[in-house]
């Protein structure tokens, strides 16, 4: 990653149309949700406030991005029974769709057909990926990000995508 590769507000910022978000992890451990996550853990009660502290800088994020006519979509492909984190996940995303995010769950097991990248992913307008690195612990590894935009890379990034949202359920009809 060069110093002058753009990050993801930047590039959320530049996007006129869609930006679209492929998890595949069924766990993550990244240090701002770990407060939250514990939390959660202990007493089943999630932060699904979008006024909080903890959500306010992404509800503004995407109100705004909304706002200015950006699609953003969000597909979870998970591996069924759920874990823990899915859970938590799951929990919580009442509050992306409230901000404006649209999000669709596909079991694992529906996917094996799917050529998926071999990481997390935001497209933006089917024009520039950026692939999330995590550690096996879920954590930000380095780089945390990269950001590609050849053809092939784009294309195959926008298909998984594509593939993914068309078959998951609906978060409103997906039970974990």
């Amino acid at each position: 990653m060069s110093q002058s590769e753009p990050g993801f507000d930047e590039l959320l910022a530049a996007a006129e149309h869609s930006a679209v978000h492929l998890e595949m992890r069924d766990s993550y451990g990244v240090g701002d949700e770990a407060e939250d996550f514990e939390n959660w853990k202990r007493t089943g009660q999630r932060d699904v406030d979008p006024a909080s502290e903890y959500w306010t800088p992404w509800v503004d994020l995407i109100q705004r991005t909304v706002a200015r006519g950006v699609v953003v979509r969000r597909a979870r492909v998970v591996s069924e029974p759920v874990t823990d984190y899915i859970r938590y996940e799951h929990a919580g995303t009442v509050v992306n769709l409230l901000a404006g995010e649209q999000v669709r769950w596909l079991p694992r097991r529906l996917a094996s057909d799917i050529a998926l990248p071999g990481n997390d992913c935001w497209v933006f307008d089917n024009g520039t990926v950026l692939f999330n690195h995590f550690s096996g612990d879920g954590n930000w590894s380095e780089p945390g990000w990269e950001v590609r935009s050849e053809a092939a890379v784009v294309r195959l990034a926008s298909a998984a995508f594509e593939a993914v949202w068309e078959r998951g359920t609906p978060h409103e009809k997906y039970s974990v």
